[in-house]
């Protein structure tokens, strides 16, 4: 009974693996930040699949690949900006899909940063005391009282001698206004890198939009199928396509459709926390998008970091990216 039992426990193997020993970094030694990346590899679980995307990256960057950056407001709230501003600013990406709290957010902390807060908290008197709160950060009211009398200011000269605009020439005319190194914004229309915003309205510059067109001129109006039409050109004028997407929603599938026009992207990078078990767009992962035609069939051509986004993208940009 006891030989059976531990047949059992201990069944034994006589397939011997040739694949990598599971071994992390040695912080033994002198510290070699890219060596500890490296060592990625071989850690195992999301360790390794960040090592992946770091060498996905680098394949985009070496096959001249048109990449796209998809990223949701929550990055620009956090200290994310400023990496996304970096690769705006060094002309790394050519293309960026994000939504409006994305727009609005960069632009208000050109002037009035937001600020560490705390997640416990009580909700009522932050109200009370006109602070909103994003997770562990704070953004006191008066940041939108700021950014609605700037984007009056702006809204004249931006519809004064087309009516209608699409969300790309405002994300680009809104960037020329502006003047901080680490705003997305500004260094994309200062590398003409397109920032393609599909739902604009939908946060404070969809508000205020409101209040102009019934204030001021009703006739403005923002068109969506311009920059679609573009989006898809995009795309379909590239030889190489590469995704970097950073969350979910209308960004990262705007990403994934359009290049469903040309057969798929050739490269694909998910950051993501979503869970696959609700059949959300935003938790799908990469292989799902095989399914549907919109990433190229390839087992070593995407990789998902199941991580939370301020913790591994600066880590991903320092690996394929910094110079």
């Amino acid at each position: 009974m006891s030989d059976e039992s531990r047949e059992h426990v201990i069944p034994g193997s006589e397939e011997e693996l040739d694949t990598p020993d599971v071994k992390g970094y040695d912080f033994g030694g002198e510290f070699d930040f890219f060596e500890m990346l490296s060592s990625y590899r071989t850690t195992g679980f999301q360790a390794t699949h960040l090592h992946e995307a770091i060498e996905l990256a680098q394949a985009m960057r070496e096959a001249d690949a048109k990449i796209y950056l998809t990223f949701t407001s929550n990055i620009v709230s956090s200290g994310l900006r400023e990496v996304l501003a970096y690769l705006a600013h060094e002309d790394l990406v050519d293309v960026m899909i994000t939504t409006s709290g994305s727009i609005t957010e960069d632009v208000i902390k050109t002037e009035k940063p937001f600020k560490m807060g705390e997640w416990d908290v009580d909700e009522v008197k932050m109200r009370e005391r006109g602070i909103n709160r994003l997770g562990n950060i704070f953004v006191p009211s008066d940041r939108y009282v700021w950014l609605e009398e700037y984007l009056n200011d702006f809204f004249p000269d931006f519809f004064a001698d087309q009516k209608i605009r699409t969300p790309t020439a405002f994300a680009r005319e809104l960037g020329e206004t502006l003047d901080d190194e680490d705003s997305i914004l500004y260094n994309a229309a200062k590398n003409d890198i397109p920032v393609f915003c599909p739902a604009l309205t939908d946060a404070e510059v969809g508000n205020f939009l409101y209040y102009y067109r019934q204030g001021y001129d009703s006739d403005i109006g923002i068109e969506i199928v311009d920059d679609y039409d573009n989006l898809i050109e995009e795309g379909l004028l590239a030889d190489k396509t590469g995704l970097i997407v950073l969350g979910g929603g209308v960004p990262k599938h705007h990403a994934i459709m359009t290049n469903l026009f040309r057969g798929g992207a050739d490269y694909a990078i998910y950051v993501s926390t979503g869970m696959e078990g609700d059949g959300s767009l935003s938790g799908a992962p990469p292989n799902e998008a095989v399914s549907w035609g919109k990433i190229k069939q390839d087992a070593k051509n995407h990789v998902q970091v199941e991580a939370e986004a301020t913790l591994v993208v600066p880590l991903l940009v320092a690996g394929a990216f910094a110079e």
